[in-house]
C-alpha cells in the first residue's frame, strides 16, 4: 500500500478538498433504494470534514446528454446528508460561476455537492480545459470512487495531473484488499470466475491462470468448457464458438500448473423459470432438450473440498441462474462455505462484480467475507491485470 499517496500523507485543514466519490447510485421516485456505495465513502468525507477540510464531493450520475433534471445529483446529496447525518449544500453545477461562488462562502468542516459531472461534455472526454475547470475549485484531489477508476475522465483521472493527489479511505480499502490476494496472497490461491458468458471474461481467466493454483469455473461460462470438451448440453446457455479459445485456457493452464475446476453434475431444467422442475443428473447425461441452471451436489461439495485447501480466495460471478429458485443453491452453498472458512482465519476471501454482490448479499455471506468490492467494471478490470487510470494517477512515483 505505500505505492499509494492516501489521506495519511494529505494536510487537508483549511483547504478545499475535491473529493471525487460514485453517487451513481439505485434511484426510485427520488429516493435512494441502495446507499452501499454511499455508507462506504461517508468516512472519508466525515473524516475530511473533522479535520477541518471543506469537502467538496464531485460525482457523475447516469448516462446523461447534456444536463438533464432527471439525473440530477440533488437527490442523491440529500440522501448523503441523511446518512452521515450533517448538512451537504447542494450546488446546481459542478464549474463555472455557481460553483465557484458556492466554494468561496464554504467554511472549514462544511460539504457541498456539486452537480452531475456528466451534465458536461468534457467530463467522459477527460478535456483538459473542463479538468481546470474543476481543479480551480480546490486545492487538493482525493480518489474514493474505485468502482469508476477504470474511466479516465476528468473528474476520475484529469485532476489527479492538476492537483495534489490521494486515495480516500474506500478506495485504500479496495486496493489493500486487491493487494492482499492479487500482488501478494497466502497460497493456494484459488479464484472462482462465473457468470453468463466467457467472451465477456477471456482476459480475465488467461489473467488469472498465470496468478491462481486453482481456477474454478462456474454459471453459464462453465457451459461452454463442457461443450469445449465434448459433453452435451442441450439447450444450456453455451458460446458454442469460444469451443477453441476454452480448449487454449485449458491447456494453458496446465502447462502453467493451474488447476481447473468444471462442474462434474448439473441442476438440469426444460424452462427457464423459478421452480421449473428440475433434476439432478451429470454432465455427460444432459438431454437436449434441457439447460444446465446450477450446479449439483457433487459439484458444491467437490468445490467445498478446494476452498478447505487453499488460503486465499478471490471471487467474481455466480454459478448458477441464482436469481431463480432454487437454481441459487450451489451459489449460496458455496458461498455460506467461504464465509464459515473465512470467519474461522482459514482463507481470505475478497470479492466484487454486480452480480457476485448480489448473490452474496441473497445468501447472507457479505459480512462475512474479508472484503467485497460494490465496484463492477474496475473490480474485472483489476483482476484482468490491466492498468486503471484514476489508480495509476496516484501512485507515488
Amino acid at each position: 500500500m505505500l505505492a499509494f499517496r492516501t489521506l495519511d500523507q494529505a494536510q487537508v485543514s483549511g483547504k478545499r478538498v475535491l473529493l471525487r466519490v460514485d453517487l451513481n447510485v439505485p434511484v426510485g421516485h427520488g429516493e435512494v433504494s441502495d446507499g452501499t456505495r454511499i455508507e462506504r465513502m461517508a468516512p472519508t468525507i466525515i473524516e475530511i470534514a473533522d479535520k477541518g477540510g471543506k469537502v467538496i464531493l464531485l460525482s457523475h450520475f447516469g448516462r446523461p446528454k447534456g444536463p438533464n433534471p432527471n439525473e440530477s445529483l440533488r437527490p442523491v446529496a440529500a440522501q448523503v446528508a441523511a446518512m452521515i447525518k450533517r448538512p451537504v449544500a447542494f450546488v446546481e453545477d459542478c464549474v463555472g460561476e455557481r460553483a465557484e461562488e458556492a466554494v468561496a462562502r464554504m467554511k472549514p468542516g462544511d460539504i457541498v455537492c456539486l452537480e452531475n459531472t456528466r451534465f458536461h461534455a468534457g467530463e467522459e472526454k477527460n478535456d483538459p480545459g473542463f479538468a481546470a475547470a474543476l481543479a480551480r475549485l480546490g486545492d487538493i484531489w482525493v480518489n474514493d470512487a474505485f468502482s469508476v477508476s477504470h474511466r479516465a475522465h476528468a473528474s476520475t483521472e484529469g485532476l489527479g495531473h492538476l492537483l495534489p493527489a490521494y486515495a480516500g479511505r474506500a478506495m485504500e480499502a479496495e486496493l489493500a484488499a486487491f493487494h492482499r490476494v492479487l500482488d501478494a496472497p497466502q497460497r493456494p490461491l484459488a479464484a472462482i470466475v462465473g457468470g453468463a458468458k466467457v467472451s465477456t471474461k477471456l482476459e480475465l481467466l488467461v489473467n488469472l491462470i498465470t496468478k491462481v493454483d486453482i481456477l474454478i469455473i462456474g454459471g453459464g461460462m462453465a457451459n461452454t468448457f463442457l461443450a469445449a470438451q465434448g459433453k452435451p448440453v442441450g439447450k444450456s446457455l453455451c458460446e458454442h464458438e469460444l469451443a477453441q479459445p476454452a480448449r487454449d485456457i485449458l491447456a494453458k493452464a496446465e502447462a502453467q500448473r493451474c488447476e481447473i475446476v468444471l462442474p462434474v453434475d448439473a441442476v438440469l431444467a426444460r424452462a427457464f423459470e423459478a421452480h421449473a422442475p428440475s433434476r439432478v443428473a451429470t454432465v455427460d447425461d444432459v438431454g437436449p432438450q434441457e439447460m444446465i441452471l446450477d450446479i449439483g451436489p457433487r459439484t458444491i461439495e467437490y468445490v467445498v473440498s478446494v476452498l478447505g485447501r487453499v488460503k486465499t480466495l478471490v471471487w467474481n460471478g455466480p454459478f448458477g441462474a441464482f436469481e431463480l429458485e432454487p437454481f441459487d443453491n450451489g451459489t449460496i452453498e458455496v458461498a455460506e462455505a467461504a464465509a464459515e472458512l473465512t470467519q474461522a482465519g482459514k482463507i481470505v476471501a475478497v470479492a466484487g462484480g454486480g452480480d457476485t454482490v448480489a448473490a452474496l448479499n441473497a445468501a447472507g455471506a457479505t459480512e462475512r467475507l474479508t472484503y467485497v468490492s460494490a465496484a463492477g467494471g474496475a473490480f474485472l478490470e483489476w483482476m484482468e491485470g490491466k492498468a486503471l487510470p484514476g489508480v495509476e494517477v496516484l501512485r507515488i512515483r
